[in-house]
């Protein structure tokens, strides 16, 4: 190997890296896909599982009345456990709670096909002109699985129906004291698990500094998984748990901003292009960031739609979308891919995109609006604008909403969903396809979202309880880092 390819390779990995920094806490964090051509069947297909689980998971409890959503398209290692021990676990936005997989455990998965990328910084490699020198070498290998021992950490504890925790997520009848505090979740495609609650530490990295860190840990309570069924046991895209970012007081963000007494803010800054960005816990100082209330008593993040146009020509919102009190109907979901519209906005939407172009669609693998392009789709399509409470604006580009599935073969993100409400409503799910190269901040303490376009290669600055203000970027953390793809950092 020669040392231009050797450069070549490291820079294939700086590129893939997703970065989380905050003023407290810093984890890598991996996509699902990373290592992967992604396949359109593939994404279809996992946001299929998922939004099975998130609409039918509208009404399934969690131990009596907290609901829990499906896993999302990140996986990051924490370390849980004395002495700490590393653990992958799905990183969701939706879901409220934080579980691993626990001994004994007989229908846990025991070997996944997830990669992840390992950096080996101890090789010596000689070139052609007799020298050695210290380089990265690029390796995709499998994630390994280990099932959480509460027996052999020396700071676990066990969480009684009387702990306040379990108030959270459990009707008063369904939890009698001095008993142990349980979970049971099905999701609305079969899957499910069931487990009890426990405390112990998990270990993050604190950021004390421009690209500095140093260990941290505190106490959480985590669901211990004794029995998954379903998607969640498949070899396809097992990892050892779920991490939740939902709203609740029982999810991650929840109770670390509760223990050391910050706010509950978090962010992503997802790059569509290398498959990493930022992913932040904490106060951004910058890029500045414009808000939107959220619908306030729901699951998920629903936001109030007010209009669509492309490239300035408005497109009818059907009077179907789904409703929460004259409002709504919106979510916003990063671990969903794709956008999905009720079937008649979808139609309407596609024929003002390509009003002005001769194209001729035809569908792929069955779902997907495809055709033949040779020009820059840049200048040749319209910007799609979707327009928001409060006057908030995003904009959609073309390479936002078209995939290249070939050398001038083009197809659509937009999706027909046929995504309903309970009621039979329809909603508007928008993922990654619209999320991406933009800073999306979630405070959920003001109950707003809102976002910016950003270079999410680039770098963000946040700030700590001090107000000190530190500059985080992912190019520059991955150099220290020995097992990642991506980072995050944690407020």
């Amino acid at each position: 190997m020669n040392l231009s390819v050797t450069l070549r390779i490291f820079a294939a990995v700086s590129m893939a890296v997703i970065q989380l920094a905050s003023c407290n806490f810093v984890f890598n964090v991996t996509h699902k896909f990373a290592g992967k051509d992604k396949q359109l069947s593939e994404l279809r297909s996992h946001d299929s599982f998922r939004h099975a689980r998130m609409l039918a998971n509208l009404h399934l409890p969690l131990a009596g009345d907290s609901r829990a959503d499906s896993i999302g398209l990140y996986f990051t290692k924490i370390k849980l456990g004395s002495p700490p021990k590393d653990y992958h676990v799905q990183v969701d936005t939706g879901s409220d709670i934080l579980w691993v997989n626990c001994a004994p455990c007989p229908k846990c998965p025991v070997k996944t096909d997830l990669n992840v990328m390992m950096l080996l910084s101890n090789s010596y490699l000689t070139f052609q002109k007799h020298f050695s020198q210290l380089v990265f070498i690029c390796l995709m290998c499998k994630i390994p699985l280990s099932l959480y021992d509460s027996k052999a950490s020396s700071t676990s504890k066990k969480v009684g129906c009387e702990d306040d925790f379990c108030s959270f997520v459990s009707q008063p009848d369904a939890c009698e004291p001095m008993k142990t505090c349980s979970y049971h979740v099905v999701y609305g495609d079969g899957s499910a698990s069931d487990g009890v609650f426990v405390k112990d530490n998990v270990t993050l990295d604190q950021v004390t500094g421009n690209l500095r860190t140093a260990p941290l840990s505190q106490e959480v309570v985590f669901g211990c998984g004794s029995n998954q069924s379903g998607q969640l046991g498949k070899t396809d895209s097992a990892v050892d748990g779920i991490m939740g970012f939902g709203q609740a007081n029982t999810s991650i963000i929840s109770q670390l901003a509760a223990a050391r007494n910050k706010k509950r803010i978090f962010s992503h800054c997802l790059d569509n292009v290398n498959g990493g960005g930022i992913f932040a816990v904490g106060e951004v100082e910058s890029p500045l960031v414009k808000f939107t209330p959220l619908v306030p008593n729901q699951l998920h993040y629903n936001v109030i739609l007010k209009g669509i146009d492309v490239g300035g020509e408005p497109v009818a919102l059907p009077p179907s979308l789904a409703v929460f009190g004259g409002d709504g109907g919106t979510i916003i979901d990063s671990g969903t891919t794709l956008a999905y519209l009720p079937e008649n906005l979808y139609t309407s939407l596609l024929q003002k995109i390509t009003a002005r172009q001769p194209i001729k669609l035809h569908t792929v693998q069955e779902t997907f609006a495809c055709f033949s392009f040779t020009l820059n789709t840049d200048k040749a399509f319209p910007v799609v604008n979707l327009h928001f409470e409060d006057k908030l604006k995003m904009s959609v580009y073309p390479h936002d909403y078209l995939f290249s599935l070939r050398k001038d073969l083009y197809c659509f993100g937009w999706q027909s969903g046929g995504l309903t409400n309970q009621d039979g409503s329809d909603v508007i799910l928008l993922g990654d396809l619209v999320l991406s190269n933009k800073l999306v901040v979630y405070d959920l303490d003001n109950e707003v979202v809102g976002w910016a376009e950003h270079n999410c290669s680039s770098s963000i600055k946040v700030k700590d309880g001090s107000g000190a203000v530190f500059s985080v970027e992912a190019n520059n953390l991955i150099a220290s880092s020995s097992s990642s793809s991506s980072s995050l950092v944690i407020n």
